[in-house]
């Protein structure tokens, strides 16, 4: 959806909320750095500290700011309007 402020000339769009799973595939868990890697949500690992750092990233529900936090089935993670749960 566009949204539109003519008076001051501003143009941006609202992201859609995305719901995804990642699934563990036999493994016990998925550290959270990885997760925001391999799903492509952040382009490197440095993205990942940064935005974990700023308290950007949610995991059920509560703001997570350890880096290597132990993803397990169940989970959910939040991130710019994006969830993923963890299956």
């Amino acid at each position: 959806m566009a949204v539109v402020n003519s008076e001051v000339g501003i143009y941006f769009l609202k992201a859609k909320s995305l719901k995804m799973e990642f699934q563990l595939n036999g493994q016990e868990f998925i550290e959270l750095m990885k997760l925001l890697k391999y799903e492509g949500l952040v382009d490197s690992g440095s993205d990942a500290k940064m935005f974990i750092d700023n308290g950007d990233v949610f995991v059920n529900g509560k703001q997570e700011f350890r880096r290597r936090n132990k993803l397990r089935a169940g989970d959910k993670v939040e991130f710019e309007g994006q969830t993923i749960t963890i299956v």
